[in-house]
């Protein structure tokens, strides 16, 4: 696979930008398919930075029920794959820069 099709997009969020500040780390949607190996080339390959580890949480799809006047009917939940990459000392990525 290529970088473009493994990393879907990041993660923008209270935890990210606190991840980012304190931690020098950045975290990823990722490809459901991809291990930590394919991520940190396709990190390392799309934004010039040496990766120090990689983290994976992944989220199953879940059924739910949602509300609609007097019903109640199944809805679901989309699982994701996201990954927490821990940048090498030195290493930023400027994407992420003044977010």
């Amino acid at each position: 696979m290529d970088y473009t099709q493994i990393l879907i997009k990041p993660l923008i969020s209270e935890k990210g930008t606190f991840l980012k500040e304190e931690m020098d780390q950045v975290a990823f949607f990722v490809h459901k398919d991809s291990n930590k190996v394919q991520i940190k080339k396709a990190v390392e390959e799309a934004f010039g930075v040496t990766v120090k580890a990689v983290n994976v949480v992944v989220r199953r799809p879940q059924a739910k029920m949602v509300s609609r006047g007097r019903k109640r009917q199944p809805s679901r939940v989309p699982g994701y794959k996201k990954a927490y990459v821990t940048l090498a000392e030195g290493s930023r990525i400027e994407f992420f820069e003044g977010v």
